[in-house]
């Protein structure tokens, strides 16, 4: 069919129609979306801002909660600070109003003293003139007794010589005849020879051991790690060592105390095992502590096969050989009660040699007669009861049983053995620097003696020998003659008698020497 123009005219319109619309269309849409996207960033951009406006309140609220919370830890702070600073201020009005009162005190005091120096001085110068009268009138009752007596001073004095020399000879006899009824108790005499032989040969030296144990710290700064945060490593050191720590001012040290002295010696050891190592937390001290226990066992059965292996006794239980040695840590009156042990043993043996018994007996004794007080913390009785308990229990001699139990006289000596302990055993702890109160009381016994000496006029020094047993005082040449070195020799032994206390007898020696140096030059 053919197209009229007409027809052509409408295909045109409805191209161009066509191409308008599929070029118009999409610009309209996309005006469309831009006018939303437009309008939807519009609204993201308010809303964006409602929210940094909350978030902005928000901030600030906290800020100034935080502002009000420091405000009042100040205020708080300013408070404690404030009542602190009041209450010292009364402690110094109270102390200054002490001192106040004392300064009162030392003034009145003051003026009391210095009246009695006035008093001194009267009553000083009155004594001063009572001897000159005193001397005048001792001038005149001499010249009255020589006019009297008929004798003049010097005759008197060899008078008064002859008397001296009769006294004196008075005085040998008796000590002849002392001499001679200690020679017929010859038992006694002989029971001295044989302790005399024995101290003889076991004398030893004895060091005191301290009843608390003070460990050494690198620094003070340690006494921290020691005490931990809000004290744990402290709790968990004496809960595993059952012993106390003390931490207070003592410099770079700190003290262990404690009743049981094996748990001291194992505080002591871990405590410096911690501070080389250096960690120090509770758990480490529970692993050090473990370690240290296991190690001091081993050291008390070493040492109580020790003590047995020195004297030569064996066949003892093990658990009496632990109970031996672990008295090398305990102390009576600061004497080391393992090496006391040793000692009663050694002076037992040779008690025994003399007498012509066997010392194996008296040396078993000997060695078990303390070990009560290892156990006596966790035993009822008398440390003398539990050790005989002890040796009963593990299948002893009587006699060994017998002299444990009666070497503080709790029982009565049946047999020779026990008589034997009893003698070593008071030798031990009663000999010159064995105890602590036996030393201290020796050594003022010397001083007294010295003190004695030197009271006398002439005397340069004095010395207190072979334990108190003999003075030796040396004299000034130009002031004491031969012969009085002789009456001094006798008045310093008589002011010994009458003012001091002493075992036995002391020799007093005077000596009495000239010397002349020169220098060839």
């Amino acid at each position: 069919m053919e197209i009229t123009g007409m027809g052509w005219l409408i295909v045109v319109g409805v191209a161009v129609v066509s191409l308008a619309l599929g070029v118009i269309v999409p610009k309209i849409l996309a005006r469309r979306r831009t006018a939303e996207a437009e309008a939807r960033a519009r609204t993201i951009v308010a809303d964006a801002e409602k929210e940094g406006e909350r978030k902005r309140k928000e901030a600030e609220l906290e800020v100034k909660d935080m502002i009000f919370r420091a405000k009042a830890e100040l205020e708080k702070e300013a408070r404690e600070r404030r009542d602190a600073l009041q209450g010292l201020e009364r402690r110094l009005l109270q102390r200054e109003e002490s001192l106040e009162r004392k300064l009162d005190h030392l003034d009145r005091r003051e003026q009391q003293i210095s009246g009695r120096e006035a008093e001194f001085t009267r009553r000083d110068e009155q004594l001063r003139e009572s001897e000159n009268k005193i001397q005048a009138l001792l001038a005149e009752e001499r010249q009255n007794l020589e006019r009297i007596s008929g004798m003049t001073a010097e005759e008197a004095k060899r008078v008064l010589m002859r008397h001296m020399e009769s006294e004196a000879r008075l005085e040998a006899m008796a000590l002849v005849r002392r001499i001679e009824d200690e020679a017929k108790e010859t038992a006694d005499r002989k029971a001295k020879e044989v302790l005399a032989i024995a101290i003889d040969r076991c004398s030893s030296d004895f060091v005191a051991e301290a009843t608390v144990s003070v460990v050494t710290l690198p620094s003070d700064d340690m006494k921290g790690r020691i005490i931990g945060r809000e004290g744990r490593n402290i709790r968990a050191f004496e809960k595993a060592t059952g012993i106390d720590v003390i931490v207070d001012d003592t410099p770079e040290a700190v003290i262990l105390s404690g009743f049981d002295s094996v748990r001291r010696e194992i505080a002591r050891i871990a405590m410096e095992r911690l501070i080389v190592d250096g960690r120090i937390h509770p758990a480490r001290i529970e692993e050090v502590v473990e370690k240290v226990k296991k190690e001091i066992d081993e050291k008390i059965r070493e040492a109580g096969e020790q003590a047995t292996f020195a004297l030569g006794v064996t066949g003892f239980h093990s658990e009496l050989i632990r109970l031996i040695g672990r008295l090398r840590y305990r102390t009576s009156y600061s004497q080391n009660q393992l090496h006391h042990t040793v000692e009663v043993a050694q002076l037992a043996a040779v008690i025994a040699t003399e007498m012509g018994l066997d010392p194996t007996l008296v040396k078993r004794a000997a060695l078990l007669h303390d070990i009560g007080k290892s156990v006596d913390g966790y035993h009822e009785g008398t440390h003398t009861q539990i050790a005989a308990e002890y040796a009963k229990k593990y299948g002893e001699h009587p006699h060994v049983i017998n002299a444990i139990a009666a070497h503080h006289e709790d029982e009565e000596p049946n047999c020779l053995e026990a008589v034997i302990l009893q003698a070593a055993d008071s030798l031990s702890a009663a000999r010159p620097g064995a105890r602590r109160e036996m030393l201290e009381s020796y050594v003022k016994r010397l001083e007294k003696l010295e003190k004695v000496a030197d009271s006398f006029k002439g005397v340069s020094k004095s010395y207190a020998i072979q334990a108190g047993r003999e003075i030796r005082i040396i004299v000034e040449s130009g002031q004491v003659s031969d012969t009085d070195a002789q009456q001094m020799a006798r008045d310093i032994a008589r002011r010994i008698e009458q003012e001091l206390e002493y075992p036995g007898h002391v020799k007093v020696t005077v000596i009495r020497e000239t010397r002349a140096v020169e220098y060839a030059k």
